[in-house]
């Protein structure tokens, strides 16, 4: 499968006359190597080698690669001068600019000497956005481990309890059900605890930093996920605490109420759901994105919604109602409005839609983990698609 993935990026750099690609970003080693351990991957219009920078024996064991083309070597500029001899024509070599900083960018040129550095982070997130029967079956075993949160949260939800006490409680299942505590986000300087997690007035108080509920934080230096307020009887909660399992994420979100929801409250979640539901059963491979985000909006108008759907109080709407998922959080496609990008069979999405009602204190939220295929699309997050009235 890793043999496969890196001819698939030889066929890549031959269709754009690169000289060949250097990639350093742990997420993307590992989808092509297996490993993610410290390393610079190599691969040529013919060949490839992996450069082991630190933790050789393991990654040795990791990959399942030609073990001949793994070397222990961490010297970025002997890399570059074995890779790529100096030659009279100038060397264009593809690597991940977006999420390289100044300094590393600066240090690949020095090293090469005598090339040109170009960014194919967009066709490598490309190639990973179909996802492997493998890769699937890693997704779902991060579902249950969301779902264990879920178990865990519907138990232990009472008024008194702090934010930060009801999230450790589901981050605590989840990590004890495989989660590997952490997830990967391809965007610069990006931050956030184990994921949002609010309640109450603290639902309207939003991050400029993603489109979506957040949370305020434990201080304005990570202003986002659960704070220290303690809930209280008829408040609603957002839960969005995703879980990482091989590699793989799933994304969840699910809205609860202490002890009662009014009437108001639960016809909106409904409308909120058929809208939810409609788009899952409608995508199929060939749609493109932006043609799935406006299926979405119409829908919401359709159900009197379309004032309320993907707000906030004080900022701009959200503009998609999705992304995909797999190695990082958050990858393409990103199902937006301006989006040509076609849908295909084995894509992993996130659908995540919210609304927000300025002066009812509704805010609601359900978002699931869906595969898009030929035959139906399959939801892979298991926990109950409702609004969950927990008894007090």
């Amino acid at each position: 499968m890793h043999e496969k993935r890196i001819e698939t990026l030889q066929t890549i750099l031959k269709e754009n006359n690169l000289d060949g690609a250097l990639l350093i970003y742990s997420r993307d080693i590992f989808y092509y190597t297996g490993t993610a351990q410290p390393a610079y991957l190599v691969v040529l219009p013919d060949d490839y080698s992996l450069f082991i920078r630190r933790g050789y024996r393991r990654a040795v064991e990791e990959t399942p690669l030609d073990k001949q083309k793994v070397i222990q070597e961490g010297n970025i500029k002997k890399i570059c001068q074995f890779m790529f001899p100096r030659s009279t024509a100038k060397k264009k070599i593809g690597t991940e600019l977006d999420i390289l900083t100044v300094n590393q960018s600066h240090g690949l040129n020095r090293a090469m000497g005598h090339g040109e550095f170009i960014d194919i982070s967009t066709e490598i997130l490309k190639q990973r956005m179909v996802k492997s029967p493998e890769e699937i079956e890693y997704v779902k075993k991060a579902s249950a481990a969301v779902h264990a949160g879920h178990l865990d949260a519907v138990a232990s939800l009472k008024p008194g309890m702090s934010e930060l006490e009801f999230s450790s409680i589901i981050e605590n299942a989840q990590r004890l059900a495989g989660h590997e505590g952490i997830f990967f986000m391809r965007i610069h300087d990006f931050f956030m605890s184990r994921g949002p997690l609010t309640s109450g007035p603290n639902l309207y108080k939003t991050n400029g930093t993603v489109y979506t509920i957040t949370g305020t934080g434990l201080s304005s230096a990570v202003p986002a996920g659960p704070s220290q307020r303690r809930m209280e009887e008829g408040d609603l909660v957002i839960v969005d605490i995703p879980a990482c399992v091989n590699g793989y994420h799933a994304d969840q979100s699910r809205t609860y109420a202490i002890g009662r929801a009014p009437q108001r409250t639960l016809d909106l979640f409904s409308r909120l759901k058929d809208v939810a539901d409609f788009l899952i059963n409608t995508l199929c491979p060939g749609m493109r994105a932006g043609q799935a985000a406006k299926l979405a909006f119409d829908h919401a108008e359709k159900r009197g919604i379309e004032k309320i759907f993907m707000g906030f109080e004080n900022q701009p709407a959200a503009h998609f109602i999705g992304h995909g998922i797999g190695l990082e959080l958050n990858e393409p496609p990103l199902l937006h409005l301006k989006s040509d990008e076609m849908l295909k069979p084995g894509m992993v999405l996130a659908i995540e839609l919210h609304l927000m009602e300025p002066t009812d204190g509704n805010v609601l939220k359900i978002e699931d983990t869906i595969i898009i295929s030929e035959g139906g699309n399959q939801i892979v997050t298991l926990s109950p698609r409702e609004l969950v009235v927990v008894e007090v």
